[in-house]
């Protein structure tokens, strides 16, 4: 996962998501999750996770 250009973690779940803005320092981006200005989702959305084979 990117923030700001910044590599900053792995997601492999929402929570981690979460999580990684958290530590990012912006703990109310969930707000935003869904917002195509704000994030990019890659494969899906913020409520769909392909299981990694």
């Amino acid at each position: 996962m990117t923030v700001r250009g910044e590599q900053v973690g792995t997601a492999h779940h929402l929570l981690d998501v979460l999580e990684l803005l958290r530590r990012a320092g912006l703990p109310e981006a969930h707000e935003g999750i869904d917002d195509p200005g704000l994030v990019e989702w890659r494969g899906g959305d913020s409520r769909m996770w392909r299981e990694e084979t």
